[in-house]
């Protein structure tokens, strides 16, 4: 029996192995396909920041791999991947363990007829020092509930302080992640007004987004940035730009021109890149961030059995421009590979991936959404914002439900979604 393997359950991993499961997972002469992931649930990257602030619970709206497994004709295998050998075409998972130091299982190795690494990003602190001891990162959901518990613990101690009592928070990084959860931050401390705490207020925080180019928003069109500086200022956030980072304390963030941004708590979000394991590997050609450097067809340059999608991806255009990490180049990468693996099978040429830029979205809480539409399908763009924006943000979810669940059920999710939000608290508060 063939064996397909993708190594990641994120956006493009999910629905590529989910779309596999069914097509290929099941029946006669079913290949065997497994997916790999160092955790057990999935969540929506995009929405990591609403889980660090407690607005998404994860127990209620993350997937369970394994359960989803069952219904999709896959199977799952629980391990964070240390080792990939392309000769042998075997990966390396390593040993897990309980919170007790248990072992639970050993290291092992798992063959493949065909690979496919969708291992996602990581956070880039480019080693400036001290930042991986004293700042919260949102690269996965465990970092996220990590910072959302720090967060409930510093608006009890700010509201336990009285009316003047102030909860510093500086982010450094203004791509959509930093933009986004800025004004999250914000419609949270309004929330916990109705949580045991009626003075808590987003007059009592102060958020400082710290960019190092010359705007936020910067890998966006002008517009989309400036409107959404616009609301983040009227909510309160400060807003550094050409400022750089050099190192950080408990104190805070030291800048290059020898000031001080004082934190309680502080968040970096100042860039990606793949997995520091991926550049370990023989046989892979990686760039200074990792990612892995593939054809047209994205499968790697030295074999033809492996191929790569999402953040880890470094795919050149026919411009000589690099696909940008976004969830739609791994879905349309996800979507690319299911084709070529299905033509492969009945001997078909291979398919070249093309990117398609739909447009981009941010997202300011319940303030507001911004963004731009169509990107280079009609030669331009068209600027969108408000409900139309946020409409269309949340729309982008859902068709990522459909994706994973199906039209039927993704139906039914999505309902006990919106029933959810009425019986259940607005906030994660535990």
């Amino acid at each position: 029996m063939k064996r397909i393997v993708v190594v990641g359950g994120g956006a493009g991993g999910l629905e590529l192995v989910t779309r596999l499961g069914h097509a290929l997972g099941k029946g006669k002469n079913k290949t065997e396909i497994v997916l790999v992931d160092r955790s057990r649930t999935h969540i929506w990257k995009p929405l990591l920041h609403e889980v660090a602030t407690g607005s998404i619970d994860i127990n209620n709206d993350g997937v369970n791999y394994r359960a989803h497994a069952a219904k999709h004709h896959y199977q799952f295998q629980l391990g964070n991947v240390t080792k990939v050998n392309p000769h042998a075409k075997t990966i390396t998972l390593d040993s897990l363990s309980d919170d007790k130091g248990h072992s639970i299982l050993p290291e092992r190795d798992l063959s493949y007829d065909t690979l496919i690494m969708a291992v996602g990003s990581i956070s880039n602190d480019f080693g400036t020092p001290g930042v991986a001891d004293h700042c919260y990162f949102l690269d996965s959901h465990k970092q996220a509930e990590r910072f959302q518990q720090a967060l409930l613990n510093h608006f009890l101690r700010v509201h336990q302080e009285g009316p003047d009592a102030k909860l510093k928070i500086a982010i450094v990084g203004g791509g959509a992640t930093g933009v986004e959860l800025s004004a999250e931050l914000f419609h949270v401390a309004e929330l916990m007004k109705a949580y045991g705490m009626p003075e808590m207020s987003g007059k009592r925080i102060h958020v400082e987004l710290v960019e190092a180019s010359g705007r936020i928003l910067s890998a966006l069109p002008e517009r989309i940035a400036n409107s959404a500086a616009k609301e983040l200022t009227r909510l309160g956030v400060k807003i550094s730009e050409n400022t750089r980072v050099v190192r950080a304390d408990s104190n805070g963030f030291q800048t290059a021109d020898d000031k001080l941004i004082e934190a309680d708590l502080m968040i970096w979000a100042a860039g990606v890149k793949a997995p520091d394991f991926i550049k370990d590997i023989e046989g892979f050609e990686t760039n200074r961030n990792n990612q892995i450097v593939v054809r047209g067809t994205l499968q790697t340059e030295a074999f033809d059995d492996v191929y790569v999608i999402g953040d880890c991806c470094a795919c050149v255009q026919p411009d000589g421009s690099f696909v940008p990490p976004r969830a739609q180049s791994a879905h349309q990468m996800a979507s690319l590979v299911y084709d070529n693996i299905k033509g492969s099978l009945k001997g078909k040429p291979l398919k070249e991936y093309i990117y398609k830029d739909y447009g981009s979205l941010v997202n300011l809480s319940n303030y507001s959404t911004v963004g731009n539409l169509m990107g280079n399908l009609m030669g331009g763009s068209m600027f969108i914002e408000g409900r139309i924006a946020r409409f269309v943000y949340i729309s982008l979810y859902r068709l990522h439900l459909i994706a994973i669940h199906g039209w039927f059920k993704a139906t039914i999710v999505m309902a006990a979604q919106k029933i959810g939000k009425v019986v259940k608290p607005k906030l994660k508060l535990h």
